[in-house]
């Protein structure tokens, strides 16, 4: 068998592939040991004699099941994870959202007249110092302590 490395070393060039990408056809392999120049090689691309393998990839398949599942909480027990908690879902942002939330209640106590605005004021700056775990703390504390006023 003729040795067809310069004539891959060429298609691959030709095609923008990698040599393992290039293929020749079984049937054409005289033709395509007489190509010694780049534009026999491009003559032979364009018969079809060379062409170029599809690339491979990486199947998503499972990838997708796995997630749809772990949508439900499925696959997220202690064994699957790999990272702390705070590296798991983001101190900040989870701060953030809850804090978010414990404002929006209050504005609302507020604009419905259960709250005054000293009295949301008060709270404001309690949530803002970390004095509520959630909007449910937060509810308690204003039944146990606002309730009667």
């Amino acid at each position: 068998m003729t040795d067809l490395s310069a004539q891959k070393r060429m298609a691959s060039d030709i095609l923008d592939v990698g040599k393992n990408r290039v293929w020749f056809n079984p049937e054409r392999q005289g033709d395509i040991a007489d190509a010694i120049t780049r534009e026999d090689v491009r003559e032979l691309v364009e018969d079809g004699a060379i062409t170029a393998k599809d690339k491979k990839g990486n199947s998503r398949g499972r990838a997708r099941e796995r997630k749809e599942k772990q949508a439900y909480g499925h696959q997220k027990g202690a064994g699957s994870r790999k990272g702390k908690a705070g590296a798991r879902q983001n101190e900040k942002e989870n701060w953030t959202s809850r804090i978010r939330a414990q404002r929006k209640k209050l504005r609302e106590l507020r604009d419905d007249g259960t709250l005054s605005t000293s009295q949301y004021r008060d709270l404001y700056d309690q949530a803002g110092g970390g004095e509520f775990d959630s909007v449910a703390d937060l509810q308690r504390y204003i039944d146990a302590n606002h309730g009667d006023e």
